[in-house]
């Protein structure tokens, strides 16, 4: 496959993956804001912006929950931003159009045509709603209308790579306003693993039980270890390497770091500095992705969002 195709597809599935993932973190703090009048609304909105890789404003600047909204759902200029995820993936889709399926083709450009410029408060959560629900038809189209060659493999690893690093930071807000941050409950709900976690431990939500789910549950596959697995395998299926010592390939490497550390260090010691670890998981993705770049994309055509160089 030409390297051109290849990573059109790998963005894709990683912008695919960011629309989502950004519009399920903006609606559980910014939903937060306005049930928490003790919340300082301020730090909250720089943390949150921060956590996204998203320059906020002057220190001398007040930071609101329409700052975010703007700058993180609307601007079709900021890298981290919900809309600049789905231009670039209809931009994409459209470089690899001899590839795409016309479904996923016509899912991307409709939901680019239809992503609002402006948006009020009191209409966000409908948004992050509707984000959630047009990702989920490009991912359900891709499935449906892909053969399992060497291109869904691609657009499948760039999104394995982009919900491991999106789950990272959703853990990470969890300790952004300390004791008024989001419940382990709402955490789970914005996963879409709230029933599945009940199905799984059998009792209400505790720290250490939900993050463990999140991180280390291999059934379960929003969880960063099923994530990684997905990676590993289809990095595995792109470029099968039989190695006799070790690893060769910089990818597996990079993955097999963070598997390693997160199945082998106790629960409690990650939860103790959760988002430290957090940001380790997000720092060995941007090491897999650049690994996978230099090895497919010699390019360099598309440039990486914020996030993955601060």
């Amino acid at each position: 496959m030409l390297s051109r195709i290849a990573e059109s597809l790998f963005w894709i599935g990683r912008y695919i993956e960011r629309a989502d993932g950004t519009a399920r973190i903006l609606d559980v703090h910014l939903q937060l804001l306005l049930e928490d009048p003790w919340i300082e609304e301020d730090t909250a909105c720089r943390s949150i912006m921060g956590v996204m890789g998203s320059v906020p404003p002057r220190d001398d600047v007040r930071v609101t929950r329409g700052d975010v909204l703007t700058s993180l759902a609307i601007d079709r200029t900021n890298p981290s931003s919900i809309a600049y995820a789905v231009q670039s993936a209809r931009e994409n889709a459209r470089r690899a159009r001899e590839i795409v399926s016309t479904e996923l083709w016509e899912t991307l450009n409709t939901t680019y045509s239809r992503t609002p410029r402006r948006i009020n408060n009191e209409k966000a959560h409908e948004f992050f709603q509707w984000v959630r629900e047009r990702s989920a038809l490009a991912v359900g189209v891709t499935d449906s209308s892909t053969s399992r060659d060497e291109a869904w493999q691609f657009l499948t690893l760039g999104r394995a790579i982009e919900r491991t690093d999106m789950t990272a930071r959703l853990l990470a807000t969890r300790a952004l306003t300390e004791a008024s941050g989001p419940s382990w409950t709402t955490i789970l709900r914005s996963c879409g693993a709230y029933e599945a976690y009940l199905r799984t431990y059998r009792g209400m939500p505790s720290a250490a039980n939900a993050a463990e789910f999140l991180l280390l549950d291999r059934l379960f596959p929003r969880s960063v270890i099923h994530s990684i697995t997905v990676a590993e395998n289809c990095m595995s299926a792109i470029d099968p390497v039989a190695d006799r010592v070790g690893h060769s390939n910089t990818v597996l490497r990079a993955l097999g770091r963070i598997r390693n550390d997160l199945e082998y260090r106790p629960i409690e010691e990650i939860l103790r500095d959760l988002p430290e670890h957090m940001e380790q998981v997000q720092k060995v993705t941007r090491e897999a992705s650049e690994a996978i770049r230099d090895r497919f994309f010699p390019t360099h055509a598309e440039p990486s969002w914020i996030g993955e160089t601060s």
